[in-house]
């Protein structure tokens, strides 16, 4: 068990962040916040194309209060900055991510988080990428490919679940089944530590930067 106090665990949507947000869970550890910062100009998350208002319910749907902030006119350092130094006066202890493997990333915003006097942790690093995929299928999280980088990745892939089958064509293709080289972005919509299924709707496509994502939003409820 943790010794005490709130975290925070940055997340654009995705399987990674989630399933450490669950490891996190699982350790004891009490996490309160969710942080994303938007592309200001879109309003949705760089590169995965998942729009604020979706985002935003899922962390309600988790269970976390969201601190969401935008680029432009401040560039993503600055505003990253201003995120961590609110959730400290908030009284966070730290902030959990979900990388695995690529050391350059971690350090980036490892030293960031430290520089705003909170402490930094890792549930998922050093694990197999194929494991780590396989962990957000077989535990029941219900995820959809919302982008894909159309130099790395395979359009056919946008709008599929992530199941046993997606993940073997994604061993075959040869790219990280993590997608943790930007492959290919997911967003989760139901699984361990939801209070209620996301419900989104499927629209048609954009390219942007280079992706091919999908249009999404809420479902009306009632």
């Amino acid at each position: 068990m943790d010794s005490g106090g709130h975290w925070a665990v940055a997340t654009a949507g995705g399987k990674d962040a989630t399933l450490a947000l669950h490891r996190a869970r699982e350790a004891g550890l009490t996490v309160r916040w969710g942080l994303n910062i938007f592309e200001g100009n879109s309003g949705q998350v760089r590169f995965h194309g998942t729009p604020r208002p979706i985002l935003e319910a899922q962390l309600h749907a988790l269970g976390l209060e969201p601190r969401l902030q935008a680029t432009h006119p401040r560039d993503f350092e600055a505003v990253l900055a201003g995120l961590l130094t609110g959730i400290k006066e908030e009284g966070a202890r730290g902030v959990i991510f979900g990388n695995l493997h690529l050391e350059e990333i971690r350090a980036w915003y490892e030293s960031r988080v430290l520089a705003a006097g909170l402490e930094h942790r890792e549930p998922l690093w050093g694990q197999r990428p194929l494991d780590v995929v396989q962990a957000v299928v077989d535990e029941g999280f219900q995820a959809r490919v919302v982008s894909v980088n159309l130099e790395l990745g395979d359009p056919d892939w946008l709008g599929q679940p992530l199941n046993a089958e997606l993940v073997r064509r994604f061993e075959r293709s040869g790219i990280d089944p993590c997608g943790e080289h930007g492959e290919y972005h997911t967003l989760v919509t139901d699984g361990p530590g939801f209070e209620r299924p996301l419900p989104i709707r499927i629209g048609g496509t954009l390219e942007r930067e280079g992706h091919r994502t999908l249009e999404l939003t809420l479902e009306e409820i009632g």
